[in-house]
């Protein structure tokens, strides 16, 4: 091989290395905003079965209540 074949394999490799650097970056960031969404979607999850779970013991309640009134009628 002579020298201006070592230098276009360089010219290569260092074109290859250049796309490879970008697509690890763009994966980078692409794995930074998918972390973020779900920890903001497990956020939201958690708030929601806490709002599930207090209109769960509400209903559980009116329901103890109507049975009370039901009885106190007969």
């Amino acid at each position: 091989m002579n020298a201006p074949d070592h230098a276009r394999q360089i010219g290569d490799l260092a074109k290859r290395l250049e796309r490879l650097l970008d697509a690890t970056r763009k994966l980078s960031a692409e794995n930074l905003a998918l972390k973020r969404q779900l920890e903001q979607l497990s956020s939201e999850r958690s708030q929601l079965l806490s709002k599930n779970e207090m209109a769960r013991h509400r209903v559980d309640a009116m329901l103890g209540r109507l049975d009370e009134l039901e009885r106190n009628d007969e």
